[in-house]
C-alpha cells in the first residue's frame, strides 16, 4: 500500500526528531466527466429506437445511471407474444453494433466506461399504453377506473379501450379513464401450463422468476 502525506523526519543535535508532516496538498485524482443524462438519454433513444423496431419490438424504457465509475445503460424491450432470451440477445447485439457505429461517426457517446443491459419487462411493469393492455389479455389486473378501484381479468383490449371482467360485472373503459394497471400474480393458477412428472417441484421457482426482468447482456465498454 502506498502511503501518502508522510515526510521523513530530520534528527536534531543529540537526539531523534519527530517526523515533520508533509504539508504539500495531494494532487487531485482524475475528475469524473459530468454527464447530461437528459441529453444523453435522448441521443441514445434516437439511435436505439429504430434498431429495436427493425427487430419487431418496442422500446419500453431506456435509463442511464451511474454505478461507481461506470454508466449503466438499461434498455427494456417487448413485443406481441413476448420476447425470449434468444430474441433479447439478438436485439442486444444489434444495439451494441449501432452504438459502436454512432461513436465511429459522431464521437464518444458516453464519457468514460459504460455497461449495456438489455432485458424484457417483468410483470410488475405498469400497464400504461394500449399495447401493454393488449399483451396482457387474460391476466388479472388492478386499476383505477374513474373514481373507483377495479380488480378483474382483461378479456379484450384495442387501441381505444379495455374490457375487464370483475366479480361485480363487466367494466368497459377508455384508456383516458384508467390509471396505470398492475398485473396481479396468481400463484394458484396452473391451467396455463402442462406439467410433466417432474415439473411440479419447479412451479414455485418459475413463478418467482416471472417477476424479474430477464437480463441477458451486461457488456462493458
Amino acid at each position: 500500500m502506498t502511503q501518502r502525506g508522510r515526510g521523513a523526519g530530520r534528527s536534531g543535535p543529540g537526539g531523534r526528531g519527530a517526523a515533520a508532516p508533509d504539508r504539500r496538498r495531494p494532487s487531485p485524482g482524475p475528475q469524473r466527466p459530468r454527464v447530461d443524462t437528459v441529453a444523453l438519454r435522448a441521443r441514445l433513444e434516437s439511435i436505439v429506437t429504430p434498431v429495436v423496431a427493425d427487430a419487431g419490438c418496442d422500446l419500453e424504457d431506456l435509463t442511464v445511471s451511474r454505478a461507481g465509475r461506470r454508466q449503466i445503460i438499461r434498455i427494456l424491450v417487448d413485443a406481441d407474444g413476448g420476447v425470449g432470451l434468444d430474441a433479447i440477445a439478438e436485439v442486444s447485439r444489434a444495439i451494441s453494433a449501432a452504438l459502436d457505429a454512432a461513436e465511429e461517426t459522431g464521437g464518444e457517446l458516453v464519457p468514460g466506461e459504460y455497461q449495456l443491459e438489455v432485458s424484457s419487462p417483468g410483470v410488475d411493469r405498469p400497464l400504461t399504453q394500449p399495447r401493454h393492455w393488449r399483451r396482457n389479455v387474460g391476466r388479472l389486473v388492478q386499476v383505477t377506473a374513474g373514481d373507483r378501484q377495479v380488480t378483474g381479468r382483461i378479456t379484450a383490449a384495442d387501441e381505444d379501450g379495455v374490457v375487464i371482467d370483475t366479480a361485480k360485472g363487466i367494466v368497459e373503459a377508455e384508456y383516458a379513464q384508467l390509471g396505470p394497471g398492475k398485473v396481479q400474480i396468481e400463484f394458484n393458477r396452473v391451467d396455463e401450463a402442462e406439467f410433466g412428472p417432474d415439473d411440479e417441484e419447479d412451479d414455485e421457482d418459475d413463478l418467482d422468476d416471472e417477476e424479474d426482468d430477464e437480463e441477458v447482456e451486461g457488456e462493458e465498454r
